[in-house]
């Protein structure tokens, strides 16, 4: 449930969630940690300074909110991100990108003693001709546009070679597990715990900033922030429309299906004969 708060308090809160937010970049984007770790430091220390003895009150704590992001980042960024498909990388995503969504969690339910992060899988309302449309549409879209995107820029070279059955399927398995941890730490983590605090405009932006830098360092490069920010932001206000997980989740796993699809095709031209490019 969103907070709302002063527009002083707003303001105030503002600095300290977008320096938190903007160590992101620093670690996924400009890939210089000191700075992540600084802006990490910074934001969470300004927080406190805003809030002092609000911090350990009943009420949602922005200082202890955004420590639990801080937490998340932490983790995710003392692994390379690149896309690699051996046994030891595999194992280093699963409990890097795992404690990142485990360890906050834990934090929050044990140590803050308050259920700031949730994961509602379903509602109990049925999906409607919009939401089942817009499957739809992913699938669609994706289809036109993934294949321009990563075969004319080249960014299909940022994930590795794909070219026996094995490898195949450790893709499949690899695009889909990280595409399903994307929306339990940015949607279910990040996005909510901001929303405790600001508008959910103000918190999907935020959101996205952590989103778009990530998905970067995974091979979204050259002119891929153009697909990667209204994505991103689609996904937040779909999570504010349907209060629905297992939602979001299928409409990640149909993007990443066809993304997928178009890595094994730009990989082994003519096997997959579905695509304009």
């Amino acid at each position: 449930m969103t907070v709302v708060r002063g527009d002083t308090a707003l303001q105030r809160g503002i600095a300290p969630a977008l320096l938190v937010c903007a160590a992101a970049p620093a670690f996924f984007v400009l890939e210089i940690p000191w700075l992540g770790w600084a802006l990490l430091a910074l934001g969470v220390g300004a927080a406190w300074f805003v809030e002092r003895g609000r911090v350990t009150a009943s009420a949602p704590s922005l200082t202890r909110d955004l420590s639990l992001i801080a937490v998340g980042m932490l983790i995710v960024s003392i692994i390379p991100l690149a896309a690699e498909l051996d046994n030891l990388a595999m194992l280093r995503f699963t409990l890097a990108l795992g404690g990142a969504v485990v360890v906050p969690y834990v934090i929050s339910r044990f140590l803050y003693r308050d259920r700031a992060i949730s994961f509602p899988w379903r509602t109990r309302r049925r999906w409607g001709r919009l939401q089942w449309g817009w499957l739809v549409a992913v699938l669609v879209l994706g289809w036109l546009i993934l294949p321009f995107y990563f075969i004319t820029s080249g960014v299909y070279q940022n994930w590795p070679v794909v070219d026996t059955p094995e490898l195949i399927v450790r893709l499949f398995v690899g695009v889909g597990a990280v595409g399903i941890w994307d929306e339990l730490f940015f949607i279910c983590t990040v996005f909510a715990l901001l929303r405790r605090h600001f508008p959910d405009m103000v918190a999907n932006v935020l959101q996205a900033i952590v989103f778009v830098s990530f998905l970067w360092e995974l091979g979204y490069r050259e002119w891929g922030p153009l697909l990667t920010i209204p994505f991103a932001l689609l996904q937040g206000f779909i999570f504010l429309r349907t209060h629905s997980l297992a939602y979001v989740v299928t409409v990640h796993l149909l993007f990443d299906a066809v993304v997928f699809a178009v890595l094994v095709h730009a990989h082994n031209p003519g096997l997959l004969p579905i695509f304009l490019v």
